[in-house]
């Protein structure tokens, strides 16, 4: 009977849940596969520092070995430009040609399919190939872009004093093979060692004394090294394949081949040349701690899994060591290993979920009890073990976005929870049956929970759609935000129900056996002990130390303390609230007015102070950079004896904070471009410039030392030299945008070009604009090369053509490749040259004959190449950068510390409003300000696109317009916080991450609001039922008057509790709150410490979110309720007079 009565009382109740309850076991089944999947999905989703970018961006790059950066860029760049302007969805084209190297970026519209659009390339590049120079080595390489196949996870250091670079490149090079079998990797580039060839060194003077040619030499060699098949014999029933075997085993045979016998006089090549098997010039210099090294930097394969990479390259390294490989005297050192950040941010995952547990817990026992509190934040653990079982099935990967999304949502995950637990309760406590305070509790909030969860969703679907290489890497955390919080309501609405009607009590009425309590959790401590101390099994003994402690915590302290906050704390804080909001209700005009001034307040207070605007967070440093370039053409053997002066200074000046540097690494050449700069990814070597990096260790272990005093010493301390460019600069904090002052000047000629940059630039230098570290322009100028003039008329008199002298001098002195000298697996160029002691020796070069042989008389002749040709001296461009078919040079620099990139740019534009620009040239301010910009434009759409859908999501729900235009209202006012907090804290405005903030707030902050408004709207109803009245009736003023009481009375635990939860939840994020509670419980090392790189980047937003949700939470509990009584005033006063209006008409 007591179960029928209770059954009537239960006039409202969801579908979805009432279905769940009655099919427990089902559930309990699914809660089960949901553990098990996301567990799965946790251990087998690839983990990795960067999301797999697939921008729709395309490289292009040519290699043509021997040519000047205005020959590539005539013969190759801009061949290829024409074609591949003319593809469909092609945004913008940027290309650079320097020495020996064309570079082609290809940035496409956003929605392109990069993989269409790599196709596109790939046709348009055949199209070009017809003409492009008949002797290009190896067809253009068209590739797409991609973070984790163009950067390295790690670098491999070889170091050893007693062994040789043939001895250590064999080392590196069988790494290099057994590294590139893991299907984790996708190649690996060897540093620090050139490349062997077979060098055939010509003496000019021989080669003339006995007639012999190049093309001789080079005929010899092809016709003598091959390998040919001759068909197959058929004898004694057998077929037999037939090899005529040629190539050298040896290059020290290919001295005795025959170049020449004329009239029987027989020319070997070593006659005439010295033949050497060795290292090619040297390249690229790389060292570690002032000690050479050979490099290994190694790329991973897009979609694998990081940390199974390195720990596969971890395992290859010992294996080698203990097979012999490597010898124990060989040092493998690790460096700019990204692993150690991913292992970091999946550990702080972990403990983040376990602290945000313990959060929500403890806040919920002092509402709810322990018992019941534990029902919330089981939500925690099933939503993101949902949530990762959903990202499996997605193919996203466990990335730094990825991870901080699932951070993010932690305070979000248990709201749902919270207003379903603390509803049930609240009827169990007016005496319904756990089944039916569940059955009426959830039915009672169900559209609220889902149309609150909906607005959160809502706020975060626009940022799924950012455009853009931004967009591409933030593209994860609305994805992931998403996934989990749809996860948290399936969890509220599905799961949780079926728990809480089957164990959910009142705590006040459970008696505790307290002897057999006692008696349980000492055994359980003691057999703790033992395991831990005696078995050596810390983690299960600490495990059961820690259930007998919190049992008896529990009976003992918390739960006594949880009974006094409920029967003391909370009652009066409901009756001052009462008293808070009765008042509110007296005088609502005064309190909303009073609101309204705050906001007005806080945008003058914002103003006035002017927070620093970043595009980024400051990122400290992980290492710092000190970037040297010399004037183009300087030798290498130059720009590495100041490399290493400049090692030397590195070395002196952070020894105060040595404790804190993991390594000092330099790259001379190869990998001396800045990795920040998003066009230098596959330009060949720059002999001119050097790159010293000074890596520093995890930012949890240097204390109280800030990277950036070190970076600034290292300013102010190393001194630039005539003639020598020094740049320090530290590592990005996002992903390549450009320099924060990035002027782009665009036109054809080159020389006027020149001209203009170069009047801007002294231009910009005298304004005295501060704030700019150095401007410097793109354009390389000054190359030194030796131009020959081709004597045409005397070249035809004696048969000779500008080819035949251009391909004579271009085989003296760059070579030529005639074939190839196989060893083992290994193919190694034969070039044909002069002997290096003539190769750099001009005259002998114009003195040395060209011998052909005259196609009228038959006989061979010799001319001086001095009777031809005339030289002289010039200069020319180190590289020629284009963008969209013309030419541009870009004027950059970083700020300096303190200063304000926005506010430099906007000086900038007002100097350059008077800059009379020559026709057909322009300019633009590009770079990071230029994303700025974009991204701003995108972000306010964003904007004003959540707030949109947010409102016909309201709108839906109430059928009405006031509610939705109230909570709007109460989003808009929620910014108080953030202007106030920003500006009394002294914070920057990021942008990025701020504005994701408001965005996020927006969403978030609605929830309460709904919920609110909803139970209203339900108490109204109920109080019309019982007075007999209809829906469309009016209740007396009296009566919403305590309705409005009544419902904020009401909800104002899960509005206290949402709020604290969300805002406890992000706290280890806006702090850098860092436990290590798994350290803790299996090694008694916590590793506790407050900080680190990720609160730099993510506390921006974090604390947006608290600002605004804290000022919410008393907006939602006062001004909120005000509004709708003003609101429902005007309705009805609206109403009065169509009614006085309907009665004067009849009258």
């Amino acid at each position: 009977m007591a179960e029928n009565n209770q059954q009537n009382v239960i006039d409202k109740e969801f579908g979805l849940t009432s279905l769940s309850i009655r099919n427990k076991i089902t559930v309990y089944v699914l809660t089960l596969i949901i553990i098990a999947a996301g567990v799965y999905s946790y251990i087998t989703l690839p983990k990795e520092s960067f999301p797999e970018v697939e921008q729709p961006t395309v490289y292009v790059s040519t290699a043509h070995p021997g040519n000047s950066p205005e020959d590539i860029e005539s013969l190759i760049t801009r061949e290829l430009e024409k074609e591949i302007n003319t593809i469909e969805g092609v945004d913008n084209i940027q290309s650079t040609s320097v020495q020996d190297f064309s570079a082609i970026v290809v940035e496409f519209q956003v929605g392109v399919d990069v993989d269409d659009a790599v196709i596109d390339v790939k046709d348009a590049v055949d199209r070009a190939k017809s003409e492009l120079p008949t002797d290009l080595k190896s067809d253009p390489s068209v590739i797409k872009f991609s973070f984790s196949e163009n950067f390295p996870i790690l670098n491999l250091n070889l170091t050893d004093p007693s062994k040789t670079l043939d001895e250590l490149n064999d080392m590196a090079e069988y790494l290099e093979d057994e590294i590139e079998k893991f299907k984790e990797i996708s190649k690996v580039n060897i540093v620090g060692v050139d490349e062997k060839e077979v060098e055939v060194m010509v003496d000019p003077f021989k080669l003339e004394a006995r007639k012999v040619t190049f093309t001789d030499i080079e005929n010899a060699i092809s016709a003598e090294n091959l390998t040919l098949s001759g068909g197959n014999v058929v004898a004694d029933g057998l077929r037999r394949n037939v090899r005529v075997i040629g190539e050298f085993d040896d290059p020290a045979q290919i001295e005795e081949i025959i170049i020449s016998n004329e009239d029987g006089h027989i020319v070997y090549l070593k006659d005439v040349a010295t033949v050497t098997f060795g290292y090619k010039d040297k390249m690229n210099y790389a060292r570690l701690d002032l000690n050479p090294v050979v490099k290994l930097d190694v790329m991973k394969r897009s979609g694998e899994n990081l940390l199974i990479a390195t720990d596969k390259i971890t395992k290859l390294i010992d294996e080698s060591y203990a097979s012999g490989q490597i010898p124990s005297s060989t040092k493998v050192t690790v460096t700019n290993d990204q692993s150690k950040d991913t292992r970091e941010q999946v550990s702080s995952l972990g403990n983040n979920i376990i602290f945000g547990v313990i959060l929500v817990v403890t806040v919920l026992m002092f509402f709810l009890g322990t018992r019941n509190s534990l029902f919330v934040g089981m939500a925690i653990p099933l939503s993101m073990f949902m949530a990762l079982m959903i990202l499996g099935l997605l193919g996203i990967s466990i990335n730094t976005m990825t991870l901080f999304g699932l951070i993010m949502a932690l305070g979000m995950l248990v709201d749902n929870g919270i207003v379903v637990v603390e509803n049930v309760y609240r009827l169990m406590e007016e005496g319904l049956s756990p089944m039916a305070a569940t059955r009426k509790g959830v039915g009672e909030v169900a559209l609220p929970i889902i149309s609150s969860t909906a607005t959160t969703l809502a706020a975060f679907m626009p940022l799924a759609f950012w455009p853009g290489i931004i967009g591409e890497f933030m593209l994860y955390l609305p994805v992931t935000l998403i996934i989990t919080l749809g996860s948290s309501l399936f969890v509220a609405l599905v799961i949780n129900p079926v728990f809480i009607s089957s164990f959910m009590s009142l705590d006040g009425k459970k008696v505790y056996n307290h002897k057999r309590i006692i008696i349980r959790s000492s055994i359980s401590i003691v057999v703790g002990l033992v395991i831990a101390l005696g078995a050596g099994i810390p983690a299960l003994g600490n495990l059961l130390i820690l259930i007998g402690a919190l049992t008896l915590m529990n009976i003992y302290v918390l739960g006594p303390l949880s009974k006094m906050f409920q029967s003391g704390f909370l009652p009066a804080l409901e009756g001052r609230y009462e008293r808070v909001l009765k008042s509110a209700v007296k005088h609502p005009g005064l309190y909303l007015g009073g609101a309204f001034l705050a906001l007005f307040i806080s945008l003058g207070v914002f103003a006035a102070f002017q927070p620093k605007v970043l595009f980024f967070p400051e990122n400290e440093p992980k290492y710092v950079n000190v970037f040297v370039e010399f004037p183009v053409g300087t030798d290498i053997e130059v720009t590495n004896d100041f490399a290493k002066k400049i090692e030397g200074q590195v070395l002196e000046i952070i020894k105060p904070y040595e404790t804190i540097v993991e390594s000092v690494s330099t790259n001379v050449s190869q990998g001396a471009a800045d990795p920040n700069d998003p066009t230098a990814v596959g330009q060949s070597e720059e002999p001119h410039k050097a790159r010293i990096t000074v890596n520093f260790i995890e930012s949890k272990l240097r204390g109280d030392i800030n990277t950036i005093d070190v970076m600034n010493d290292l300013r102010a301390q190393i001194k630039p030299e005539p003639g020598v460019t020094l740049t320090i600069d530290k590592d990005a904090a996002g992903p390549p945008t450009g320099k924060p002052i990035n002027l782009e000047i665009v036109g054809e000629d080159l020389e006027r070009l020149i001209h203009v940059s170069e009047d801007i630039q002294q231009k910009i230098d005298e304004s005295g604009i501060r704030g700019i570290e150095e401007l410097k322009s793109s354009l390389e100028l000054g190359k030194p090369e030796l131009i020959v003039d081709i004597d045409r008329d005397n070249a035809r008199r004696f048969g000779l053509s500008t080819y035949a002298i251009a391909n004579e001098i271009r085989t003296a002195l760059f070579g030529k490749e005639v074939s190839k000298y196989k060893e083992g697996e290994d193919d190694y160029e034969i070039n044909v040259r002069l002997n290096q002691d003539y190769r750099y020796d001009i005259d002998a070069l114009l003195n040395k004959n060209i011998t052909f042989r005259n196609q009228n008389s038959g006989k061979l002749v010799q001319v001086p190449i001095s009777s031809v040709a005339h030289v002289r001296y010039g200069s020319t461009y180190g590289s020629i950068k284009r963008k969209d078919l013309d030419r541009v040079v870009t004027l950059s620099s970083n700020v300096l510390a303190g200063a304000n990139a926005t506010e430099i740019t906007e000086q900038l534009k007002v100097l350059m409003a008077d800059y009379d620009m020559p026709a057909g040239y322009s300019y633009a301010f590009t770079g990071e300000q230029e994303e700025q910009a974009e991204n701003m434009a995108f972000l306010a759409k964003a904007l004003l696109i959540a707030v949109f859908t947010i409102f016909l999501i309201i709108v839906s729900q109430f059928n009405k317009i006031t509610a939705p235009f109230i909570i709007m209202v109460s989003v808009f006012l929620s910014t108080i916080g953030v202007f106030l907090g920003l500006v009394i804290f002294n914070m920057e405005f990021v942008v990025i991450m701020t504005m994701v903030g408001i965005i996020a707030l927006a969403g978030i902050v609605v929830n309460n609001a709904i919920v609110l408004i909803d139970y209203i709207e339900l108490t109204r109803k109920r109080r019309r039922r019982e007075l007999g009245l209809d829906d469309d009736d009016r209740l007396p003023m009296e009566e919403v008057l305590n309705s409005i009481i009544l419902a904020g009375k009401t909800r104002l635990r899960p509005v206290i509790l949402t709020a604290i939860t969300t805002i406890l939840g992000l706290v280890p994020l806006a702090v850098g709150l860092n436990i290590d509670f798994i350290g803790w419980f299996t090694s008694y090392n916590a590793d506790f410490y407050v900080g680190g790189d990720n609160v730099v980047f993510w506390g921006p937003m974090s604390w947006t979110i608290i600002f605004g949700l804290t000022f919410a939470t008393f907006l939602t509990l006062i001004i909120v309720p005000t509004m709708y009584l003003l609101a429902d005033k005007f309705m009805y006063r609206i109403a009065g007079k169509k009614e006085a209006r309907k009665a004067n008409a009849l009258s």
